[in-house]
């Protein structure tokens, strides 16, 4: 599948422990900070069992998902899945569907995958890289049935607003990848961003809503309720759904 990404002996912090380095491509803005990942020796363990697995890498190029998974099924992935929880919730409850998670923070590609081979999911694989870089190098056209990102870094301050990673050169980027009647689903729990999210899908050519009325969408079935989720709902926080479906 994918050798192991770069690990090295942490000996700044004085702990036991490793940093690991996702794999990176020279861009000028990225919606993240770089920086290598500090992982434990438990965490490091799960890589050398795991990763080999469900590993895919950056810089093998273009894949073909149905043999990458040895099979033909509609495929979801997703950006920025965090500590992995509704990802592999959803592979769980969907094993008609392939699933690839793309992510930069090795914690919780640690977790995902250790949890993952515990369960011997086999509907699931994931990059350890930047969304842009996968999508441009390695997805085939029109290979994605369903694109998620939810809850991405808002970035609040106006400074930092370019490096949202919801604007309209990403959406026409990912566009090629997604298939003809495919889903671009987005969620945040931050307004402003949500309504950043419409203005942008608003203006997408080739993209279209049928949650015309106001632009959300309810939380579809398939999108489990995170745990910050349901924390916010207590403290009365909203959550914003929109789903787009590639028209042309």
């Amino acid at each position: 599948m994918s050798e192991l990404p770069e690990l090295t002996p942490d000996v700044e912090s004085g702990e036991e422990g490793f940093l690991i380095k996702p794999e990176f491509k020279p861009k000028s803005i990225r919606s993240f900070v770089i920086r290598a990942g500090r992982i434990t020796v438990g965490q490091k363990n799960a890589f050398d069992s795991w990763w080999p697995v469900f590993g895919l890498s950056l810089f093998k190029g273009p894949i073909d998902p149905e043999q990458v998974f040895g099979r033909k099924a509609p495929l979801v992935l997703e950006i920025g899945f965090g500590m992995g929880d509704s990802l592999l919730e959803m592979a769980r409850n969907e094993p008609d569907k392939n699933f690839i998670g793309i992510e930069v923070h090795p914690p919780g590609v640690g977790r995902l995958i250790n949890v993952a081979g515990q369960e011997k999911l086999t509907n699931l694989r994931v990059y350890m890289a930047d969304a842009m870089d996968v999508l441009e190098d390695c997805i085939p056209d029109a290979a994605i049935d369903r694109l998620q990102l939810y809850f991405p870094d808002p970035w609040h301050k106006k400074k930092h607003h370019k490096r949202r990673i919801l604007q309209s050169a990403f959406v026409q980027k990912l566009r090629p990848k997604i298939a003809p009647g495919g889903i671009f689903h987005m969620a945040t729990d931050w307004q402003a961003y949500a309504e950043h999210m419409l203005e942008v899908m608003n203006a997408a050519p080739g993209f279209a809503t049928e949650f015309s009325e106001t632009g959300y969408a309810p939380r579809p079935d398939y999108r489990p309720i995170t745990k910050f989720e349901k924390r916010g709902e207590r403290l009365g926080h909203g959550v914003w759904d929109l789903l787009f479906k590639k028209t042309s």
